[in-house]
């Protein structure tokens, strides 16, 4: 029973993607017909449609491609001789990794293994570094969830404001601290997804830090990142991402 249930499955499936896709149907007898001398297998049982990929221009989450992408390049121009990351995109300390070592925590640790890497768990309420004690640091589109419980953490309205506390604590003096959120001209909280900052509620998660630049990814349009950008500029966005370089004086 088990096997032909598990046929039924398939072909609803195929069936089910056959239907959503006849230009998929179209293309598939097209490569056949030129495909003279056949070098894979090509069965309609291997069919795997995807259908919305036939676009103009390649699509990409805005806020993940710039802003790793803008503190990939803050690292490089720091040049520390080790780099600690918490709890950022993956892609990050993947990538930086390969012309700095760096040392990745995250609350859900990832079992990444590449060489100039390492991962572990960190809490980062309550980090286990001592205090003055990392001069490069990076905290990537990730303090807007602490506390909501999304990615299973405590249950916490000051988890941000904890957070940054510890950040601030851990940074060497003369330290830099590249830090990204969600900003816009109000402050929100979508729950359970993230909270948006204005650029006053960043500034005042760090009282103890200056702040070196201020760049912001717009919302809308097909601008990368406004460097050196005027905050004012926030007035037209609801969700930016904002980018912050902290050092401790």
């Amino acid at each position: 029973m088990q096997p032909m249930l598990q046929l039924a499955k398939k072909i609803y499936k195929l069936g089910k993607n056959i239907i959503l896709s006849p230009f998929v149907i179209y293309d598939y007898w097209s490569f056949k017909q030129l495909d003279k001398n056949p070098r894979f297998e090509l069965g309609i049982r291997d069919f795997f449609p995807q259908i919305f990929d036939k676009t103009k221009l390649t699509g990409f989450d805005r806020h993940y491609v710039y802003h790793t992408a803008w503190a990939a390049r803050k690292v490089a121009q720091i040049a520390p001789a080790k780099h600690v990351d918490i709890a950022s995109s993956l892609y990050f300390p993947g990538l930086v990794s390969a012309f700095i070592p760096v040392d990745f925590y995250d609350y859900r640790p990832a079992p990444l293994h590449l060489s100039g890497l390492a991962t572990e768990h960190a809490d980062l309420t309550q980090l286990h570094f001592e205090s003055n004690s990392i001069p490069s640091l990076s905290c990537l589109h990730t303090i807007e969830h602490i506390g909501l419980g999304r990615y299973g953490d405590p249950i916490d309205p000051e988890g941000d404001i904890k957070a940054c506390a510890e950040l601030s604590r851990v940074l060497a003096p003369g330290g830099s601290l590249l830090f990204v959120t969600p900003v816009g001209k109000k402050a929100i909280i979508q729950f359970n997804a993230h909270r948006i900052y204005t650029y006053e509620k960043v500034l005042a998660l760090f009282p103890t830090l200056k702040l070196e630049e201020f760049s912001f990814v717009p919302e809308h349009g097909t601008d990368g990142v406004h460097e050196h950008a005027n905050p004012i500029e926030l007035q037209n966005e609801t969700y930016a991402c904002g980018l912050f370089w902290f050092k401790k004086v």
